[in-house]
């Protein structure tokens, strides 16, 4: 076990072919907005929506895992990261812990790469700029059989703050 590599990009999460794609999935594992609905509409909805309903729903900071069905990823690890309220309320934790579950997940799975969307930063508020850091900061943390994490970025600015963080010595 090792640390991954941790790379970024800015793209279509839907349309990489890796081992397992991450969703910013709600408790209900039920599909939404943002990259939730378009994860669900690029595997299948009918299918997916059943692979989801079949396992229970999912509490924050955890993770459960379905099969890719027509996505190129063999693998969906959805996970369900904190709704953002000024941060007092344990948000920080929570998200740092559906980075770690998601890992855990795929590594149980076999699976050798990840992509990430930037959890939480949709219509769950949490800010940006700390999303991406606390991303970095726990995916560099872990001692793990997968091999790379791939932060993937819908837009220019999320995209921005990886790179840097990316590009900065490890602390």
């Amino acid at each position: 076990m090792a640390q991954p590599v941790l790379v970024s990009l800015r793209g279509d999460i839907t349309k990489l072919d890796v081992d397992a794609i991450v969703n910013a999935a709600n408790s209900a594992l039920a599909g939404g907005g943002g990259v939730d609905g378009a994860i669900h509409a690029a595997a299948g909805e009918r299918e997916l929506h059943e692979a989801c309903a079949a396992l229970g729903g999912c509490s924050t900071g955890d993770a459960k895992a379905t099969p890719g069905f027509r996505l190129p990823s063999r693998w969906i690890i959805h996970t369900v990261g904190p709704v953002w309220q000024g941060g007092g309320r344990g948000e920080r934790e929570l998200l740092a812990s559906c980075y770690r579950r998601v890992m855990e997940v795929a590594g149980g799975l076999g699976a050798r790469t990840v992509a990430f969307p930037a959890i939480s930063t949709g219509v769950f508020g949490f800010p940006r700029d700390l999303a991406a850091e606390v991303a970095v900061s726990t995916l560099r943390s872990l001692d793990t059989d997968v091999e790379q994490a791939i932060l993937v970025a819908f837009d220019n600015e999320t995209e921005l703050l990886y790179e840097r963080l990316l590009a900065a010595p490890e602390a």
